[in-house]
C-alpha cells in the first residue's frame, strides 16, 4: 500500500511557524502497517500559542507529549481538518499507521474513533501501558525510532494481522484509481455493497466514497501544486473534481483553508 498511498500534512516553516516536524521510517518488517513515526516540537523562541493543522490523509495514529508518555492518544479516520492548540513548549512523537493497518492489528472498530481522539488507554489498555513504559525519559525520534520499531515488531510477532482480502482489492482499486473512481461501476470486489460498506467501516472508519475523496485529496496534495497552476491548468479536473466550486468546497472542507490561501 506504501507504494500507492504518501499521506501528506501542511509543512512546518521553522521561521514562521517557530516550531519543526519530522518524520522517520519504521523498520523493514512493520512498513505494511506504519507509514511513518513522526515529531512535532516548539523551538526555543515560540512566543505565542502555536495551532497545529492536520488534514484528512486516511490514517490512523498514536501520539503523546514526552513529558507525558503516560497521557497517550489514539486519533481515527477524519472526513475533515483538525485544529490542535499547544502550548509552550511542546514535544509531540506520533505514529501513523496506514489506512486499516490500526484495526488489523489491535481488533478496534475503527468507525469508533471517526472525527475524534480518545485516551489509547480506553481504546486498547495494553498497548497504552507497554508503549508508556518503553518510552518514558526519551525525547528525541532519534532514540525512539529503534525503541517503537522494538516494541511494534514484538507485537506484530505475537498477532496474526487479519485483514478482508476483499477489502485489500477494494483498496487497492481505489489507490491505483487515485480515489477517481465511480463508484458503482469500478469498485467490483466480489463483495455486496453493503458487506464492502461493514469493511471499511471497520477497518478504515467510513464509507468506500469517503475514502475516495481523501485519497483524492491526498493525491492533489502530493503533486505539490501551486494556487496559479490550479488557475491556469485546471489540475482539479485531472484529480476527478467536476467543477471548481465543488474543488474548492472540498479542499475546504479537508484542509481548513481555501486553496488560494493553503498553497504557495
Amino acid at each position: 500500500m506504501r507504494q500507492l498511498f504518501k499521506p501528506v500534512q501542511p509543512a512546518i516553516h521553522p521561521e514562521r511557524d517557530q516550531a519543526s516536524y519530522a518524520e522517520q521510517l519504521p523498520s523493514l518488517p512493520l512498513m505494511p502497517y506504519v507509514y511513518c513515526y513522526w515529531q512535532l516540537s516548539s523551538l526555543p523562541a515560540l512566543s505565542q500559542p502555536f495551532v497545529y493543522r492536520v488534514v484528512a490523509d486516511g490514517c490512523i495514529d498514536l501520539f503523546f507529549h514526552t513529558r507525558q508518555p503516560e497521557a497517550m492518544y489514539v486519533m481515527g479516520f477524519s472526513t475533515t481538518y483538525t485544529e490542535f492548540p499547544l502550548d509552550n513548549p511542546f514535544n509531540y512523537i506520533g505514529v501513523r499507521f496506514l489506512p486499516a493497518a490500526f484495526p488489523s492489528l489491535f481488533r478496534v472498530d475503527a468507525a469508533s474513533l471517526t472525527d475524534r481522539f480518545e485516551p489509547l488507554d480506553a481504546v486498547v489498555p495494553a498497548l497504552a501501558s507497554g508503549l508508556t513504559s518503553v518510552v518514558a525519559g526519551l525525547h528525541d525520534l532519534s532514540e525512539l525510532s529503534p525503541v517503537l520499531d522494538q516494541y511494534l515488531t514484538t507485537i506484530l510477532a505475537q498477532k496474526t494481522p487479519a485483514t478482508d482480502n476483499r477489502l485489500l482489492h477494494a483498496l487497492d482499486l481505489i489507490l491505483h484509481a487515485g480515489g477517481n473512481l465511480r463508484l458503482e461501476r469500478d469498485l467490483q470486489a466480489g463483495v455486496s455493497p453493503r458487506q464492502l460498506r461493514r469493511l471499511f467501516d471497520f477497518y478504515i472508519g467510513d464509507t468506500p466514497k469517503t475514502f475516495s475523496k481523501v485519497v483524492r485529496f491526498q493525491q492533489l496534495l502530493h503533486t505539490i501544486p501551486t494556487a496559479d497552476s490550479l488557475r491556469a491548468g485546471k489540475t482539479f479536473y485531472d484529480a476527478g473534481y467536476y467543477d471548481q466550486a465543488h474543488f474548492i468546497k472540498e479542499f475546504k472542507t479537508m484542509y481548513g483553508l481555501p486553496p488560494t490561501i493553503a498553497l504557495p
